[in-house]
């Protein structure tokens, strides 16, 4: 009688990180997968990594529009802010600057490339006083409003009833 020896065991775990980083890698998330951080196998590369579109917040108070962007690596001399028309964008280049000497690279997962992003004024912007600012990756990009764009507050009293 010939022995049989039981089937593999899949390893659920594996599986779903496998389907995990291929959700990402699909998808363009930019998030680096676990087994091409820690499991890629030696002579073999990752694929590279796109400098995204930047990650922005848009807050508004009374008397301005302030969008700020998250650019980290990069220097206000790396960054355009250009307005055309209504559209407002923002250019710039991460720029990949590596000295080697005697150092062999099995991984790098940093990203390097241009990028772009583009926002549509709301009305009531002073094209004219709009300014950027740069500091320690942070862009902040100021819309000030027109006067006639600015609400004014009514404060309104809460009866009570009966």
């Amino acid at each position: 009688m010939k022995k049989t020896e039981p089937a593999p065991v899949p390893d659920i775990w594996q599986n779903f990180r496998t389907e995990m980083d291929r959700l990402f890698d699909r998808f363009g998330f930019g998030v680096p997968s676990l087994s091409r951080m820690f499991m890629t196998p030696p002579g073999f590369t990752a694929p590279a990594l796109t400098v995204s579109a930047p990650a922005v917040e848009i807050s508004e108070d009374n008397n301005a529009w302030r969008l700020t962007a998250e650019l980290p690596g990069l220097a206000e001399k790396d960054v355009e802010v250009v307005l055309a028309d209504d559209v407002l964008t923002l250019r710039g280049e991460k720029k990949q600057e590596r000295e080697e000497s005697g150092t062999n690279f099995h991984i790098s997962e940093r990203s390097y490339g241009s990028f772009a992003r583009s926002f549509v004024l709301p009305e009531g912007v002073d094209r004219n006083g709009i300014g950027a600012a740069f500091a320690k990756g942070v862009l902040t990009v100021t819309l000030p409003k027109k006067p006639e764009a600015k609400v004014e507050e009514k404060r309104i009293e809460v009866k009570a009833t009966t």
